[in-house]
Parts: structure tokens; sequence; C-alpha cells
């Protein structure tokens, strides 16, 4: 089955999170088909907070692809944004 997922990177107490396109056998920063965004939740003011490619989102979702929780909180927020 295919998920959209986080996947973390980025340093010590400074988590980014990569939205990603992935098989959910693999392990969560294994491979991936897909990177369709990113989420860093401690962005300043001067750096983007969340970045999404909705037309790619559609297509997995039509593809079924089933979202994460968190996930889908953040596609929801970037729907009515």
């Amino acid at each position: 089955m295919v998920t959209i997922r986080l996947a973390r990177g980025g340093a010590n107490k400074r988590p980014y999170y990569r939205i990603i396109v992935a098989d959910r056998r693999r392990a969560l920063n294994g491979n991936n088909i897909e990177r369709i965004g990113f989420y860093n939740p401690l962005a300043t003011k001067n750096e983007k907070k969340f970045q999404v490619d909705l037309d790619r989102v559609q297509y997995w979702l039509g593809q079924g692809a089933k979202p994460t929780e968190r996930v889908a909180q953040l596609l929801k927020k970037a729907a009515t944004s």
C-alpha cells in the first residue's frame, strides 16, 4: 500500500520533514517513490514553513495512496490557504 507521510531530517532538536510518497513496507527514511513537499515546524520569519505540490497530492490520492494523520492535517490546512 502506498502512503503519503513525513520523513524526518534536520539536526538534533531542529526537525525538518519531507513530505514523501512511499511504500508502507519501507523504512521511514528509506526509499521513497516521490518527494512532494516539506514541512519545517521551527521556521523563522524569513523561512517557508510548509510547501506541497497539491497537483501531485491529488494524483496520488487518485491512485489510492493514504495520507497519515499528520499529513492529512497539513494538506487540509494547505487547501484552505
